[in-house]
């Protein structure tokens, strides 16, 4: 693996070591050039509440790699957390900078009524 990514994996790593000790619902980000994805896993850490991406069909006719694709997944997973009953969250970045498309998505699932 490159450097870039293993200090990625360590920094999120090291988040996530710290949302597993507070016992919080993980609202848990992946971001790839072409596509950002999002879960809600359970403080437990073995099932998946909700989920969302630039995949799904309502966002897939646009743009999906840009900030408006992750405000829109942003939105719809907060719809989706609303749906399962959850509105306090933590967010793991997954070692991800909270900058551009991270903070879209941050900034659209906050205004859709999630705490974090």
């Amino acid at each position: 693996m490159s450097d870039k990514k293993v200090s990625r994996l360590r920094r999120a790593r090291r988040a996530r070591a710290k949302i597993r000790e507070l016992r919080a619902v993980r609202l848990c980000i992946h971001r790839t050039p072409r596509h950002m994805y999002a879960q809600l896993i359970a403080a437990e850490g073995d099932r998946v509440l909700a989920s969302a991406s630039t995949l799904d069909k309502d966002l897939r006719g646009t743009a999906t790699g840009n900030v408006a694709a992750a405000a829109g997944v942003g939105k719809l997973i907060a719809d989706r957390a609303k749906a399962a009953g959850v509105t306090k969250v933590a967010f793991d970045r997954s070692g991800f900078r909270f900058h551009g498309r991270v903070k879209a998505l941050a900034d659209a699932a906050r205004e859709g009524g999630l705490e974090f």
